[in-house]
């Protein structure tokens, strides 16, 4: 007559995510979207990870690590492609997309400043629903994606210009920082967001002296406050900058432009005026460069001189350190797969969440961005009718 314990039903799950990660082809990608640590989460929540022999062996993970996270190998890019969300960084070529089922996710990056019409279209005639990594919003309104690499942009920038300034890579041989009784290297950044924020603490941390340019005042008083110190900063007038520039062994172009190519604020002339052995890094040249000299270089020939000074100009800066870049794509991206497990799936995460809904620019094969819509004259829609529309 005693009460009897009972037997409790668990909860089901509301959706097993079935995600696809390729290996990635673009040119010097070495990053991956999730490590294996990640998959090892996922998997024990109840999704299958499906990841493309050697994916990960550019960021120094190996097959048996994603295996004994309970991912399963696959050694051909067919089997990869056909899990219900293709998880990767850079956006697929033609034969990628070629390779997927219709109506599928697509989670990358968009590089919509390099995309061409037929991309789009081979989406379209797929009906794929598309997420857009770097354009995906947190709740505070922060891009993550791009908040991530900038910050690792920043820094590895202030460590690419002290290995150019050392003998050792035919520089003057210079330490990039201070010591007692010797002057602090002098470090001009150009551009005080998050790239130049993230070079200025690695600078500071070095030693080195260093003047901020922006011609928003707003950033400029930031980063004093972020830093916690008082720092040179100017907005960007060009005699002032020139002034800069003669006496800087090291210039960090740090621009970024809301739409379109990053104004060149830095003339031939001005390059031509700096110091013999002084070192360029202008990690604006994925939007064109802010330097009149500068030229799209790659990771196996990063450098060249013009003028005596060394201009790195490599596009994808984050690759260079791609484990360091992999675990914070994968620490954004973990999360996000997980809530939209919980929340049943892509449809009903979009219906919840606004901050990925606005990532998303082609939803089961309709455009929803009015910037490619207008720019390649394709019909678009909006993303909330369309959503809204789903549920009845």
């Amino acid at each position: 007559m005693l009460p009897q314990e009972a037997m409790l039903e668990v909860g089901k799950r509301a959706s097993s995510l079935q995600i696809g990660i390729p290996k990635e082809t673009s040119f010097q990608e070495k990053r991956v979207s999730l490590v294996p640590a990640a998959v090892a989460l996922l998997v024990n929540n109840g999704h299958e990870v499906i990841v493309e022999t050697g994916a990960g062996s550019n960021a120094n993970y190996q097959d048996k690590d994603y295996s004994e996270a309970g991912a399963t190998i696959a050694y051909n890019s067919d089997q990869v492609y056909k899990a219900d969300i293709v998880l990767k960084v850079a956006p697929p070529t033609f034969e990628e997309i070629e390779l997927m089922k219709p109506k599928q996710t697509l989670i990358s990056a968009l590089q919509l400043t390099v995309q061409q019409k037929n991309y789009f279209n081979h989406l379209i005639s797929k009906k794929i629903t598309g997420l857009a990594f770097d354009y995906i919003r947190d709740r505070s309104g922060i891009y993550p994606v791009v908040r991530s690499m900038s910050e690792i942009a920043g820094n590895t920038s202030i460590l690419i210009a002290a290995e150019y300034l050392s003998a050792s890579n035919n520089g003057i041989g210079m330490m990039l920082g201070g010591i007692s009784g010797v002057a602090p290297t002098e470090v001009v950044i150009i551009g005080a967001g998050t790239v130049g924020e993230f070079a200025a603490r690695a600078a500071v941390g070095l030693g080195a002296h260093i003047k901020v340019f922006d011609n928003s005042l707003y950033r400029l008083r930031r980063i004093q406050n972020d830093l916690g110190m008082r720092l040179f900063t100017s907005i960007i007038e060009p005699r002032q900058l020139e002034s800069a520039l003669k006496t800087a062994d090291v210039v960090i172009g740090a621009l970024r432009a809301k739409e379109g190519r990053t104004p060149i604020v830095v003339t031939d002339e001005m390059v031509s005026s700096m110091k013999f052995g002084s070192v360029i890094v202008d990690i604006s040249i994925d939007q064109g460069g802010c330097f009149e000299t500068s030229e799209v270089t790659n990771h196996a020939n990063p450098v060249f001189k013009k003028y005596g000074v060394t201009h790195y100009c490599v596009p994808n800066i984050a690759s260079r350190v791609a484990q360091t870049a992999s675990l914070a794509l994968s620490n954004i991206f973990t999360p996000m797969l997980l809530e939209m497990g919980e929340k049943g799936g892509i449809d009903n995460y979009l219906r919840v969440d606004s901050g990925v809904r606005n990532g998303v620019y082609i939803y089961n094969g309709i455009i929803t961005h009015k910037y490619i819509g207008e720019t390649y004259n394709i019909p678009y829609k909006n993303l909330e009718l369309l959503i809204t529309a789903t549920q009845y």
